[in-house]
């Protein structure tokens, strides 16, 4: 149980990532601005390497533990979808017609 309770200490800091990452919805091979925000929180959080521009805007962390060959990926979209947002929230799209409507910017905050 302890580390759900240190996991659910992240909550409000995880839902304002989400919420930035919504209200600036960039679309596909366009999140330099998302791509930025992620490799700096990486570089932030210790990571041993960070590329950026990974297939144009991909980040790939490399975060090394103990002296195994063996490695783990995980991934998460960033992309949003040329679409209007309607909803009439505080981090509703700032930029008409795209929109994380795909959950992309979720994706990319729990990853975080």
């Amino acid at each position: 149980m302890a580390i759900v309770n240190r996991i659910a200490e992240f909550q409000p800091e995880l839902a304002a990532w989400r919420r930035h990452l919504h209200e600036r919805p960039e679309l596909g091979f366009e999140e330099h601005r998302t791509a930025a925000l992620v490799a700096a929180k990486l570089e932030a959080f210790g990571f041993d390497e960070v590329h950026r521009g990974v297939g144009r805007t991909g980040v790939v962390g490399v975060l090394r533990a103990g002296s195994s060959a063996r490695s783990i990926g995980l991934r998460a979209d960033m992309d949003a979808l040329p679409m209007q947002e309607y909803n009439q929230f505080a981090h509703a799209s700032r930029h008409a017609g795209k929109m994380h409507a795909c959950g992309h910017d979720g994706h990319t905050a729990m990853l975080l």
